[in-house]
């Protein structure tokens, strides 16, 4: 009975620590994390359109109505639609930030093996000789030789006392959510970059619309003016002055080719081709910016991936100080060992060959440098990270109001200018019929033909601004986003399909 007693002490030992590690483990200490609490403004707002600017932008309604998935779509453009679509698909920038997510993954994986215990098996087989110059020493058996094989086996398990391993686990699902957000938020940044260029291509497309029409208008002036000459009614100066108001239009009007082609090429870019062969139809822009469904300011803490993923930043730096808080706790290890050895191969398989040890060890830090320091260092980059979750919602409130400010005010001051631009070529088609009549010089022809074109340059610059301010409001809205589709930490936990060990050629 007494060596019954002896065999099974140990097992009892072990048990006893292991319901005691059970208990304990239940144990999470550091602070419980809170959500930042930021207070929104009740409303957005917009400046009010003069009665004479005659705006047409307005707010889609209901104002409450959130757009969802593609929202370039709003714009009713199949051309960008199909690029934004190959943009999800071929951009290299999303691409880099997919891959981030799925390291991100892989970390939640590496955390979550420290639950488990570990086991090791380490086979080797030794021969050796001992001196034989050793006569004082106290090892037995000197000069003689020795051969050792052996098969080992160790098992040591850490229980997660006080929530080390719950916290770095957490940590790590909270930073794969960070760059979940983050890989939205890419998506959003080169779906709104494309949309602006292509609106821009657009805009380029109009004004060399307006400078061909412009060409053509200067060359039947040129006409008229060289036929008064050959009559003997002008004098060769306004021939001279004719001639350069159309040479300095062609000049201008090659010149836009050259922004044209460069958006051209960053779209190429965008979408992940070769900028060589590349091109996108002419047509010129004939748009104005669609009514856009408005968010509550506080609906924007829900819709912008950037504001999602600083909140997120903050979870896995609370949980970061947890891990710091648990390293003040004793640390308890769990561990046995054994296996087979023999200095004969054919007994090594024998009972009697059999070795095993044992037990638990707890370790206590009783004095460790440096300790407080790096909680000190945890609660300041949480504190950082407040201030600078705080500082992208700010942001956030000023993008929309920016943007939703500038459209509106665009959309009445392209009104106006059209106006102008009516006003510019009434004038001109006067002053031609008092030159025709011989009533005014040429040069006062000139004068309007620059006054005209200069206005209808900025009407076109207007309404590719206003374009292009319109894709800036939706980006700031979150485009389609919001926090539902961000990955829960039990979603991102998952071993993902696409996880493999090929590298992509």
């Amino acid at each position: 009975m007494q060596k019954t007693t002896t065999i099974f002490a140990p097992a009892s030992a072990l048990a006893l620590t292991l319901a005691l590690a059970c208990i304990l483990s239940g144990c999470t200490v550091g602070p419980k994390y809170h959500r930042p609490v930021v207070q929104p403004p009740p409303a957005f707002t917009a400046p009010p359109v003069p009665p004479e600017g005659g705006g047409k932008w307005t707010v889609a309604q209901p104002q409450d109505t959130a757009m969802r998935g593609d929202w370039w779509q709003i714009f009713n453009e199949p051309e960008l639609n199909a690029l934004e679509e190959q943009l999800n698909i071929d951009n290299q920038n999303i691409k880099v930030s997919f891959e981030n997510l799925m390291e991100a993954r892989a970390l939640i994986g590496e955390a979550r093996a420290l639950y488990f215990p570990t086991a090791t098996a380490t086979p080797s087989f030794s021969r050796s000789r001992s001196s034989g110059n050793l006569t004082h020493a106290a090892t037995a058996n000197t000069g003689s030789q020795t051969t050792t094989y052996s098969l080992p086996l160790a098992v040591s398990w850490e229980p997660d006392l006080w929530g080390r391993v719950r916290n770095e686990v957490h940590a790590a699902q909270y930073s794969a959510q960070v760059s979940a957000a983050d890989l939205a938020n890419e998506k959003l940044s080169e779906q709104v970059s494309l949309a602006e260029l292509f609106f821009q291509i657009r805009g380029q497309d109009a004004l060399v619309k307006l400078y061909e029409d412009t060409v053509a208008a200067d060359q039947k002036a040129l006409a008229v003016v060289q036929a008064s000459y050959d009559a003997g009614i002008d004098d060769f100066i306004s021939v001279e002055e004719a001639k350069t108001t159309l040479q300095s239009a062609q000049s201008q009007a090659i010149n836009l080719g050259i922004l044209r082609a460069q958006y051209e090429h960053a779209i190429a870019v965008l979408v992940g081709k070769p900028a060589p062969g590349f091109s996108i139809p002419v047509r010129p822009l004939n748009a104005a910016p669609p009514p856009i469904p408005m968010t509550l300011p506080s609906q924007l803490l829900q819709r912008r991936p950037d504001i999602a993923g600083a909140e997120r930043v903050l979870a896995a730096d609370n949980a970061a100080l947890g891990v710091a808080y648990s390293a003040f706790y004793p640390t308890l290890t769990l561990s046995a060992g054994g296996g087979l050895e023999s200095s004969a191969f054919t007994r090594l398989l024998q009972w009697p060959s059999r070795f095993w040890s044992i037990g638990p060890s707890i370790s206590q830090p009783i004095f460790r440098a440096g300790l407080k320091a790096t909680l000190h260092q945890y609660v300041a980059t949480y504190n950082a990270n407040l201030a600078t979750y705080r500082q992208t919602v700010l942001t956030a409130f000023q993008q929309v109001e920016d943007s939703m400010t500038a459209t509106q005010l665009l959309s009445a001051q392209i009104r106006q200018q059209q106006l102008t631009v009516a006003s510019a070529q009434n004038s001109l088609n006067l002053e031609m019929t008092r030159y025709r009549s011989g009533i005014d010089p040429y040069l006062d022809v000139v004068t309007l033909q620059t006054t005209l074109l200069s206005s209808q340059q900025t009407l076109a610059s207007l309404q590719t601004e206003a374009m292009t301010s319109a894709v800036q409001l939706v980006g700031a809205l979150g485009g389609g986003w919001d926090t539902t589709q961000l990955p829960t930490p039990a979603q991102l936990s998952k071993t993902p399909p696409q996880a493999d060990t090929k590298i992509q050629q």
